[in-house]
């Protein structure tokens, strides 16, 4: 089996809302490139990547002259040929590399007939968790704004019934600290028993940081995730709080990793198979967590049903995933893979049993929504829609006003 073409397709897919971040917003959708890898047996694989538009698609049709003929089977050389590292300390492919990691993975599925998962070491479970993933939000034409306490908690109620979520992901980054930490508070008034995790995206300074930590330390916490930015600043505060942190900002790569064992800053890792450049490289750095008892859990950089597939196979097989993922997957009214978004059963997706990946393109909802963004085109994801002129800092001292409501 041989390589013949890639293909890129940039789509817009609507969210159900704008969501709000640290950094600035998702502006009512997602922007993600959709790959195709055709090989000379007809078998296309499917890759995806975040964000998108000419410079993604001639990023693509640029490497087909880098992989053309080669064997999709051949991952270790693939890897070499697109992401050699001193090559990419002048054009670094890492995301580029996984959508097409991803593609090749489907075709090898595809072509032995076994899933993805069975490729990867084999399941150790058929379905994966997820949390309830929150964000303070814009209202839409159909949903309205999320930004109080009640508000929040309203909402984390609604995707419980909906979905069976027991795990509840607050982002954060937003509202100043201490108004953040009376939300986080009233979920967990909300639903006791259920468990915890807080994430501003490293825009809290040294001290709120420390003093958010401490005062979450009584509650039901899985962990708080990138508090303050940098090794050095999570190593400060695992130092003085009793949670345990996590991070996706800061140990994206082995040599990351190697720092966190030597000097731990961080006690669970999120792997995110774009990040990280494939689910390979995930499922090695999953060992290297095993044995020296790092937590590992699999992160959402805002995936349609591609890439939750890639999260999906990945969580299928590491045995030391006791942590539920998280997924924005929610947050979608639709995707592009036949029969629109999977779906969600006591908090749980199960893993695809297809071949390879085990999902395939609508070419319908691809058309659709390769349309939609010719029509709306991309958006600045570091700024607010909401706030004209602003733009964050690290660590951040402008945060948004509670008091003012978009609605109004």
């Amino acid at each position: 089996m041989k390589i013949v073409d890639i293909r890129a397709t940039t789509v817009a897919v609507p969210l159900e809302a704008p969501l709000r971040h640290s950094n600035g917003a998702h502006w009512g959708r997602f922007i993600r490139t959709i790959v195709e890898v055709e090989a000379d047996n007809g078998l296309v694989g499917l890759g995806e990547m975040g964000g998108g538009g000419e410079s993604a698609e001639a990023a693509f049709r640029a490497l087909v002259p880098y992989l053309k003929d080669h064997d999709p089977f051949q991952l270790e050389t693939l890897r070499f040929k697109i992401a050699n590292p001193t090559a990419s300390l002048y054009n670094n492919r890492t995301q580029l590399l996984a959508a097409v990691e991803f593609a090749c993975i489907d075709l090898m599925g595809q072509q032995l007939g076994v899933p993805a998962c069975d490729l990867l070491g084999g399941r150790v479970r058929d379905a994966v968790p997820f949390a309830s993933y929150l964000f303070f939000r814009y209202p839409s034409e159909r949903h309205a704004e999320i930004r109080t306490p009640g508000q929040l908690v309203e909402h984390a109620r609604a995707l419980k019934r909906r979905h069976g979520f027991t795990v509840h992901k607050l982002k954060g980054g937003v509202f100043p600290p201490d108004y953040e930490l009376e939300c986080y508070r009233a979920l967990a008034d909300a639903f006791p028993g259920d468990r915890l995790r807080y994430d501003p995206n490293a825009v809290l300074s040294l001290a709120e940081g420390l003093r958010f930590g401490r005062a979450i330390e009584g509650l039901d916490n899985d962990y708080l995730e990138d508090p303050v930015w940098g090794l050095e600043g999570l190593r400060a505060v695992r130092e003085q709080v009793r949670v345990p942190l996590a991070t996706n900002t800061v140990v994206v790569n082995f040599e990351q990793l190697a720092s966190n064992v030597l000097r731990r800053a961080a006690d669970v890792v999120l792997l995110d198979t774009t990040f990280w450049g494939g689910i390979r490289p995930c499922v090695k750095a999953a060992g290297v967590c095993e044995t020296f008892q790092l937590g590992v859990a699999v992160h959402s950089s805002g995936e349609l049903g591609i890439q939750l597939a890639t999260m999906l196979h990945l969580g299928a097989v590491l045995p030391n995933l006791t942590y539920a993922a998280d997924a924005h997957y929610h947050q979608l009214r639709d995707d592009v893979i036949q029969g629109g978004r999977l779906a969600y059963a006591d908090g749980a997706i199960p893993v695809p049993t297809g071949p390879g990946l085990g999902v395939r393109l609508d070419p319908d909802r691809v058309a659709r929504y390769a349309e939609l963004y010719r029509e709306l085109g991309g958006y600045p994801y570091d700024r607010d829609p909401g706030r004209p002129g602003w733009y964050a800092q690290v660590p951040n001292e402008r945060f948004a006003d509670p008091a003012v409501s978009a609605e109004s």
